[in-house]
C-alpha cells in the first residue's frame, strides 16, 4: 500500500488530488462520475458575499491546448452557500476549501467572519485575487500588490481558518507577490489562477466571448505553472501550494509533487472527463507502487538537478 497522506500544518488530507476552484460547482454536481470522499479536498466555486449573475453569452471558448472563460463569478452568493451548501460537505465529512472573493476589503472581512463561524466544517479558505475575467475594479483592482496585502490581513483579523492566497502570474514577481501574502497573514498559496487570453470570430470580427477578454487554462498553462510552484518551493519550502494549470493526466500531477507541490487542483480536465480526478488519483497510486514509493512524501520535491547530478 502507498501512503498518500499529505499534512499541510495542522491540517490533515487522505491524498494530494483537489479540484481548481471553477471548474466543479459549488456542491454534488459531478456526483454521478467521482467519489467525492475519495478526494483529498474539494475547493468550491468562488462564492460572493452578494449573488452574482455572471457576464452575458458567449463566456467560453475553445482554444488549441486550452479554453477562455469569462464566467464573472456566477454564484448564489454567500447565505445561500451557507445554509444550503455547507451542510452537505458536513453530512458527508468531506474536507472543504471555500474560495471567496470580494469587491472591497470589507466584503471579504464580512464573508471572512460569516464562514469562521463554520469553520468546523470548513477545512480552508482560498481568497480568489486574482481572477482575470469580471469588469474593472471590485476584484479586479485585487491586482495591486498592496490591495492583496490590505485584503489578506483583513480576513486574518476575522478567522482563525487555514488561509491559502490564489495569485496570479500577471502579478509580476511570483515570488515576490508570495512573500508579500505570507507576510500579510497568508498560510500558504496557490499557483496558478488563469492568465488573461483572447479569441476573435474573422467572420463577424468580433471577440469569441462577450467580455473580450477571459482567462485562458487547460494543458497550455502547464509549463508555465510547473515553473512557478518548482520556483517559490525552492525558495520557500515551508510555504504550502496548491498548484493548478493544466493538470490532466495522472503524469501531470506526478510533475508537479516532484516539483514540490503539496496538492494538485485538477481544473479544466472535469470539463473533457468528469472523471478525470478519479484517474488521476488511480494513476498516482498506481505509479508510486510501480516505484516501490511507499509514501507520497518521498515523491513531493524530489526533482533531481543535472547540475548536481
Amino acid at each position: 500500500m502507498v501512503d498518500l497522506t499529505t499534512k499541510i500544518g495542522p491540517l490533515r488530507f487522505k491524498n494530494p488530488v483537489t479540484v481548481a476552484s471553477g471548474t466543479f460547482g459549488v456542491k454534488d454536481e459531478l456526483k454521478d462520475f467521482v467519489d467525492y470522499q475519495k478526494l483529498g479536498a474539494v475547493i468550491t466555486k468562488t462564492i460572493t458575499l452578494h449573488p452574482r449573475p455572471g457576464n452575458p453569452m458567449p463566456r467560453i471558448c475553445e482554444t488549441p491546448a486550452g479554453m477562455l472563460n469569462a464566467i464573472g463569478l456566477q454564484n448564489k452568493g454567500l447565505f445561500e452557500f451557507v445554509e444550503n451548501k455547507i451542510p452537505y460537505f458536513r453530512k458527508n465529512r468531506i474536507p472543504l476549501i471555500v474560495n471567496i472573493a470580494g469587491e472591497s476589503t470589507a466584503d471579504f472581512s464580512r464573508m471572512a467572519r460569516a464562514l469562521d463561524y463554520h469553520r468546523k466544517s470548513i477545512t480552508a479558505l482560498e481568497l480568489n485575487l486574482s481572477c482575470p475575467n469580471v469588469e474593472a475594479g471590485g476584484v479586479r483592482a485585487i491586482r495591486e500588490k498592496k490591495l492583496i496585502a490590505k485584503t489578506i490581513r483583513a480576513v486574518r483579523k476575522n478567522t482563525r481558518l487555514f488561509l491559502f492566497a490564489k495569485l496570479s502570474p500577471e502579478l509580476g514577481d511570483v515570488l515576490e507577490s508570495v512573500r508579500e501574502a505570507v507576510r500579510a497573514g497568508a498560510n500558504g498559496v496557490s499557483l496558478i489562477n488563469t492568465v488573461r487570453g483572447m479569441a476573435i470570430d474573422i467572420r463577424s470580427r468580433r471577440p469569441r466571448i462577450w467580455a473580450g477578454t477571459g482567462g485562458l487554462s487547460g494543458p497550455a498553462l502547464r509549463p508555465i505553472a510547473l515553473r512557478y510552484v518548482y520556483e517559490v518551493k525552492q525558495a520557500m519550502p515551508q510555504v504550502p501550494v496548491i498548484a493548478s494549470g493544466g493538470i490532466t493526466t495522472w503524469e501531470d500531477a506526478v510533475e508537479f509533487l516532484i516539483a514540490g507541490a503539496d496538492l494538485v487542483a485538477v481544473g479544466t480536465a472535469n470539463f473533457v472527463n468528469p472523471r478525470a480526478t478519479m484517474d488521476i488519483l488511480s494513476g498516482v497510486r498506481v505509479f508510486c507502487q510501480k516505484e516501490k514509493i511507499k509514501s507520497i512524501r518521498e515523491l513531493r520535491g524530489s526533482l533531481v538537478s543535472y547540475r548536481r547530478s
